[in-house]
């Protein structure tokens, strides 16, 4: 397998010309989605007419939630989504995602990396935002036959079982690749994810698509790495540093407080630490605890 991934690299490299930011990756990915594929999280076939992507929405069983504009446009979706792997660079700590897209080349990088892009229903791409994927219990799906489940209040998602493996292979790509940090939790359950659903045939196909433009393939997708390679630092669950302030036994005690509007995040001492308003505040032992959950320090606080 090793060698045939070799020689699959040096295949790709003479012809790749991976793209440069998130911009440059959109152009390259009707090709890679030709009429006829599917959305990500929904399975609702659609076909290109011209620019723009014809979505159909009634032969999928899709039922609008609430923004039917947008439930009309294709858009394209980070399934790790960008404030997870940009969180933690300077560019997104001193301006968010707006300062690292104009400055920062790494980022742009990382942003326009096509293994990680997929086409989506735009209102359940806005609906999922930077949620981290979970197992739901018993949560009812908003969009009608389409088995995408949210819960808002908690920032946690778990997508239909048929890409499920898919999105952990993607998952463990970006870990490998980017040092994207996720939780102990988070790749235990990726790596039931990737049992329980394994690389099929149109993934495999994509892939290899994929990597005539990027230059190399996901390893995870050859089967040339496996999960049990990888590693990662013990983290808080995205639940546990969730948590609200009733849940804490003590939470004065607490070091640092977040705001659920502006995600951001106030140390003790800070101007800010207690100026958040009591149905926005969310507490953490520690800026890495907030930081692993998506919050940024507030400008305001040294």
């Amino acid at each position: 397998m090793r060698y045939l991934v070799v020689l699959l690299f040096i295949a790709f490299s003479s012809q790749a010309a991976a793209p440069k930011d998130f911009s440059s990756a959109k152009k390259m990915l009707r090709s890679l989605f030709p009429s006829q594929s599917t959305t990500w999280y929904c399975g609702c076939t659609f076909r290109w007419q011209g620019d723009k992507a014809k979505l159909d929405l009634a032969a999928c069983g899709y039922k609008v939630r609430k923004n039917v504009q947008r439930a009309q446009r294709l858009e394209w979706e980070h399934v790790v989504p960008a404030q997870q792997f940009g969180h933690q660079m300077a560019c997104w700590q001193q301006g968010g995602r707006d300062l690292c897209e104009r400055k920062d080349a790494a980022f742009s990088r990382i942003e326009g990396d096509l293994y990680n892009l997929r086409p989506a229903i735009g209102e359940v791409n806005g609906d999922r935002a930077h949620y981290r994927f979970v197992e739901l219990a018993d949560k009812p799906t908003p969009y009608g036959a389409c088995d995408m489940e949210i819960d808002h209040q908690r920032e946690l998602v778990e997508p239909r079982d048929a890409i499920k493996g898919d999105i952990a292979r993607i998952y463990f790509y970006m870990i490998d690749r980017y040092k994207v940090p996720v939780t102990e939790r988070e790749l235990q359950l990726f790596r039931q994810w990737d049992k329980q659903d394994p690389v099929d045939g149109p993934e495999r196909e994509l892939n290899l698509r994929i990597a005539r433009v990027m230059g190399w393939p996901n390893r995870f997708v050859t089967g040339d790495t496996h999960a049990s390679e990888l590693s990662t630092e013990p983290l808080p669950s995205a639940q546990s540093a969730s948590q609200s302030r009733q849940d804490r036994a003590n939470p004065t005690q607490s070091a640092v407080v977040g705001n659920k509007k502006s995600k951001k995040y106030h140390k003790q001492g800070c101007a800010g630490f207690s100026q958040v308003s009591e149905a926005n505040r969310v507490w953490f032992d520690s800026e890495a605890q907030a930081q692993a959950s998506g919050y940024v320090k507030a400008g305001n606080c040294q």
